[in-house]
């Protein structure tokens, strides 16, 4: 009862807007950076080099991601929100920093670690901070303005990298981390008021060395087999041995320890489940366009940096105004009629994508995405909203946390998975209509680079986009895929189930 009074208490003395302004900054910084560096990706690889690792910049960010991002919610049901996503926004500030100094695919990679790991704290607590300061009532709309974040911030980050690209520099796609982070981190200390009954913390370290044991082993597959090494090999044999005796053991231990990383109880709860079962399915929609559009638009379409950033850009577009729509509908129609209309949407836009040609007006790419958006927009509002009126405060970080995660790890997947089929794709290409045999996977890095681009024969650069069309449409196929089995899944959600 005490500590119930307290946390009432302190929800009085926190300024509710100009904290709800201070969460969505955080999420903000965490949302454009997905958008801007896929955008800015041909040119980090043009001067870099490296498109064999080309998937690896965005699952190195993502394994971080996914593994701390349990973490750093059940460390915030412990210690409180504001000191946890405090760390977590420093840490990511870092990585920040060392992105956009990087001299090599390598280091960006390394990089990008060290950025992830700071980033598994930032939109799991925003959300949660977002459920604890406001109503069950309230919530819906709040969690709709919430969940649009990740759009509006993105409305500009495609836009902003083709424009950074362009006139200044990839780096400071990166940097512009800084100053947003700097502002989240003061506003977060001087707004938000908590008072939590500290305890002594028990972390889960071995579920989180089995779970990334688990996930790295599973994604190095993806990106390496039939590439490195053949499918059908002693390494490959090795790490799925490795990967399925972790995440067996960290199954196990998560039902015995007493602070699981992962509290399966939570999955009881039909909503739940499928909620994150359907988070992780869509998040390798998300990943896939992301990551892969700007390519095509660039490297098959020939259309500069700044016109494959605004192809992301209408996806951006149909998140908020579906996130905003979707707080209203599951008040009326019920969040499984809204999730199922979501479902839809990104069924439709894997359609388009699986159409798409190098005739194609760049336009019909950007109904795509804007598809996929309304998609997401309407999903996950209703997702989130879902799960938080389910459980109690103490449990409402983890909870919170694994929704996320299991987004994350749909991203991770995905860009492994779908960075994979790219590359053997690819490889399989050359290998059939290249009779010199003198072009890899990294001679696409020519193809993105302008200067590069300009010393190739017309033979070679057909050559290569109809590598990269080919290659990229398998990808494409493979999103359509995920967007079915997305609706599947959310058939699933109960009926009867009331905000």
């Amino acid at each position: 009862m005490g500590q119930a009074l307290q946390k009432q208490a302190a929800t009085k003395r926190t300024n509710r807007p100009l904290v709800l302004a201070t969460v969505m900054l955080a999420m903000f910084m965490a949302a454009i950076e997905a958008t801007i560096v896929a955008t800015a990706m041909p040119a980090i690889v043009g001067e870099l080099g490296g498109f064999s690792l080309y998937s690896w910049v965005f699952s190195a960010y993502l394994l971080m991601n996914a593994v701390t991002v349990l973490i750093y919610g059940k460390l915030s049901d412990l210690f409180g929100r504001k000191p946890i996503l405090s760390i977590g926004i420093v840490i990511f500030l870092i990585g920040s920093l060392l992105c956009g100094i990087a001299t090599s695919i390598e280091w960006l990679i390394l990089a990008r670690f060290v950025q992830g790991f700071g980033a598994g704290a930032v939109t799991p607590i925003a959300t949660t901070i977002v459920g604890d300061i406001y109503t069950k009532e309230e919530r819906a709309k709040i969690q709709g303005y919430l969940s649009s974040v990740w759009g509006i911030s993105a409305i500009m980050g495609p836009a902003l990298g083709g424009i950074l690209v362009e006139f200044v520099s990839w780096r400071f796609v990166f940097w512009l981390n800084l100053p947003l982070g700097i502002l989240a981190l003061i506003g977060l200390h001087l707004f938000l008021q908590e008072e939590i009954e500290k305890r002594k913390p028990k972390i889960d370290y071995v579920g989180a060395i089995l779970l990334t044991l688990a996930i790295s082993s599973f994604m190095y597959i993806l990106v390496e087999g039939g590439v490195r090494f053949e499918w059908n090999s002693l390494p490959v044999y090795i790490l799925i041995g490795i990967a399925v005796l972790s995440m067996c053991l960290f199954v196990i231990l998560e039902r015995k320890v007493e602070e699981p990383m992962m509290p399966f109880e939570l999955w009881n709860e039909r909503s739940i489940l499928v909620a994150n079962l359907t988070s992780l399915t869509t998040g390798i929609i998300l990943i896939g366009l992301s990551t892969f559009l700007p390519t095509y638009v660039q490297g098959v379409m020939e259309e500069k940096a700044i016109v494959a950033g605004l192809t992301l850009t209408t996806m951006s577009i149909g998140w908020p105004i579906a996130s905003m729509i979707a707080g209203k509908a599951i008040l009326t129609i019920g969040f499984r009629t809204t999730s199922i209309i979501g479902g839809v949407s990104l069924i439709l836009g894997g359609i388009i994508f699986v159409l798409l040609s190098e005739i194609n007006n760049p336009l019909f790419a950007a109904s795509g995405s804007f598809l996929v958006g309304v998609g997401m927009g309407l999903t996950s509002t209703a997702f989130i909203v879902s799960i938080q009126s389910n459980v109690p405060w103490h449990k409402r970080g983890v909870a919170t946390a694994t929704n996320m995660f299991m987004r994350n790890v749909g991203s991770t997947i995905g860009a492994a998975l779908l960075g994979g089929i790219l590359n053997s794709k690819l490889a399989q290409f050359y290998q059939t209509h290249d009779p010199s045999n003198e072009m890899t996977i990294d001679s696409t890095t020519t193809l993105l680079d302008s200067e590069k681009r300009s010393q190739l024969t017309e033979d070679t650069i057909l050559l290569i986009q109809n590598g990269l069309e080919f290659s990229l449409h398998h990808v494409f196929w493979y999103i359509l895929c995920f967007a079915v089995l997305s609706f599947i899944l959310i058939v699933f959600l109960p009926k009867t189930k009331k905000v």
